[in-house]
């Protein structure tokens, strides 16, 4: 029987709700590992605690009781970080689970990974991108307890962090793009395991999906195929569409007329009428060059804030 990662799990009580404790449990022993140390830190003894002081038993979570000594500054943090670093020298388990949305343990979790350690963070949609991206693997919590919308993405109340269908389908491209340029074919697996390793906090459930096979299939540009048991990801090289958004760009060019177009903004333009077209499916690197090959069309200046023009020749 294989070992099994173990795992410590900490948890900032004054920044999670206990609501979100049977899902934290079994997201964790389910998808990560075994839970050895299980630890909650904050002051018990403050009326906020109530509802965690119902749990310890169910999950045998050990108290970790901090008094607020000093007013103004999180006694509770210094607690947990210390206690993390505790276990470290210890040795006895494989990896860490952080359960907290603020952005403070940041630097814990980029320790222990430097350290050799899995980090599973785990906090709601307002945790800060630096301590999402500082994890090996981020979950929000808002996805462990269902929702009332599971085709909606989750919300975030900044939404400067949050994960676009865009921005995964432009990591997927680039994926299977270098893979295929070498001849190599790309399985399903390995553009799961290399999305994570991009965006930590990237989760197929975030987009109303249970399955990544689910997930890619819901876009236009990949095509999935099943041979013996290996499902493998390429992209779909549409001429058609290469083709009407060259037409696109040509006549919006020609309204224009002497004045040109921003690169720019016939970048907006071609999002907005095919949102999953992205020209590394066509073998360019940047909008600019393949700007170049449009027909009828010149660019001005190297890099994307050029403007483009009729080709008046």
């Amino acid at each position: 029987m294989a070992t099994r990662t173990t795992f410590a799990l900490l948890i900032d009580s004054d920044n999670v709700s206990a609501r979100y404790i049977h899902g934290i449990m079994n997201e964790l022993t389910n998808r990560h590992g075994q839970v050895t140390y299980r630890r909650i830190y904050g002051d018990l003894t403050s009326g906020q605690m109530a509802k965690w002081k119902e749990t310890l038993a169910d999950h045998s979570l050990t108290p970790m009781q901090q008094f607020p000594n000093t007013k103004g500054k999180n006694a509770t943090d210094s607690f947990l970080i210390i206690d993390a670093m505790d276990i470290l020298y210890e040795g006895k388990v494989d990896g860490f689970c952080i359960v907290s949305s603020d952005g403070d343990f940041t630097r814990l979790a980029s320790r222990l990974r430097d350290a050799g350690m899995v980090v599973v963070g785990m906090g709601e949609a307002k945790t800060p991108r630096s301590f999402r991206n500082a994890c090996t693997v981020f979950t929000s919590l808002e996805l462990l307890v269902g929702s009332e919308e599971p085709d909606a993405p989750v919300a975030r109340e900044d939404e400067a962090v949050q994960l676009t269908k865009r921005e995964v389908s432009d990591a997927i491209v680039d994926i299977v793009s270098e893979r295929a340029g070498r001849g190599d074919e790309v399985t399903l697996s390995e553009v799961g395991n290399r999305l994570v390793r991009i965006y930590p906090d990237f989760d197929v459930r975030a987009f109303g999906y249970s399955q990544l096979s689910k997930f890619l299939s819901s876009f236009d540009n990949l095509v999935l195929e099943k041979k013996d048991n290996i499902v493998s990801v390429s992209l779909v090289r549409s001429s058609e569409t290469k083709e009407a958004v060259a037409r696109l760009i040509a006549d919006e060019v020609e309204r224009a007329g002497d004045e040109g177009v921003e690169l720019s903004q016939l970048g907006n333009l071609i999002h907005d009428e095919y949102p999953l077209f992205n020209v590394k499916d066509y073998g360019y690197s940047k909008l600019s060059k393949f700007m170049r090959d449009v027909n009828g069309v010149v660019v001005s200046g190297s890099s994307d804030s050029s403007r483009v023009y009729p080709d008046c020749e």
